[in-house]
């Protein structure tokens, strides 16, 4: 894996992720990546995951999509633009993997429902892109990068990118050259916006930062407790 350039330490970036730091080693931390790290993450709730991800992912893509519509240049809507069909293409990656490697049926799928954290986060996104201005849509897309990106790296160094790992596959994904360079892209965009933005708005960047993490470590979370709606009981 090679070395890419950072952004600059006193962007905006830095001090989001100094803001959310104890947060992120949280999710590095939390059961669910350490079961993941050292390869016991039981199949069942991987599975599970994979499906939340996958709904995940297209809500994730029309953020994307709103953004690249409102970005002020061509270079920036176009890697906006390609990270929502790449968010798209993986989604039905995704779906096709599971039915193949899990035996679900479209129909055992379909009964799986989509977890309250997962549909909580999702519909942040797709309100932030109605209701914000094109900063802060930026800085709330930017967690479902860096947090990945940060898990997976740590999870091959903890690992040493061993061959046989059960989730080998996954690591790999979110740990290569290809997907760092995407995050720096995505890194920089938002510094960028931040550094032409005014005091509000940036302060509005954080919140928005910060919600989006926090809704990294619910995912997680909810994968890991197979989160159900606890409304369901009462429900025909």
């Amino acid at each position: 894996m090679s070395k890419l350039p950072a952004p600059p330490a006193d962007g905006f970036c830095a001090q989001a992720w100094a803001h959310t730091a104890d947060l992120q080693q949280a999710i590095v931390e939390h059961p669910f990546n350490a079961a993941l790290t050292d390869g016991t993450l039981d199949r069942e709730v991987f599975a599970f995951y994979i499906v939340q991800d996958a709904r995940y992912l297209v809500g994730f893509a029309q953020a994307l999509a709103a953004a690249a519509t409102r970005a002020d240049n061509a270079e920036d809507a176009a890697f906006l633009s390609g990270a929502a069909q790449g968010a798209l293409v993986e989604e039905r990656r995704l779906h096709a993997g599971y039915v193949a490697e899990f035996g679900l049926s479209d129909e055992e799928i379909a009964g799986i429902g989509t977890s309250p954290s997962c549909l909580a986060y999702t519909s942040y996104l797709r309100a932030t892109a109605l209701t914000e201005p094109y900063p802060v849509l930026l800085a709330a897309i930017l967690p479902c990068f860096w947090v990945y990106q940060h898990v997976g790296t740590t999870i091959l160094e903890a690992t040493g990118g061993a061959d046989e790992h059960p989730y080998r596959a996954w690591i790999q994904t979110y740990a290569d050259d290809e997907f760092a360079a995407a995050v720096l892209t995505a890194r920089e965009l938002v510094d960028r916006v931040a550094a032409s933005a005014d005091d509000e708005t940036r302060q509005r960047m954080l919140a928005a930062f910060t919600r989006a993490t926090e809704y990294e470590w619910l995912f997680w979370n909810s994968a890991w407790t197979k989160e159900a709606w606890p409304t369901a009981q009462y429900l025909r």
